[in-house]
């Protein structure tokens, strides 16, 4: 029996849709508009996951929700990055 080339060669995420990391491997686009400290950022996650957590499975609330919680966790992530030193 051949042995598959590729790691993950026929694999797809649940529901036939792109995993959550960037596309293709590019990485993601900070949005610069967000807070620029933790703390504030921390409480939009907070308030983003109530919403996440309130809204109907799917539904346009819910997708809303998530879109912000990724944004959200990349702005914190390119905070945490850019400290001195990097809180990787």
């Amino acid at each position: 029996m051949a042995k598959d080339k590729h790691k993950d060669a026929g694999h797809k995420p649940a529901g036939g849709q792109h995993h959550a990391a960037g596309a293709h491997g590019q990485a993601p686009k900070v949005d610069t508009s967000l807070p620029a400290t933790r703390e504030a950022l921390l409480a939009l996650h907070a308030e983003a996951r109530r919403r996440r957590n309130e809204a109907p499975l799917d539904s346009p609330a819910f997708r809303a929700a998530v879109i912000d919680l990724e944004r959200i966790e990349v702005r914190v992530a390119a905070i945490e990055r850019a400290q001195d030193p990097p809180l990787v």
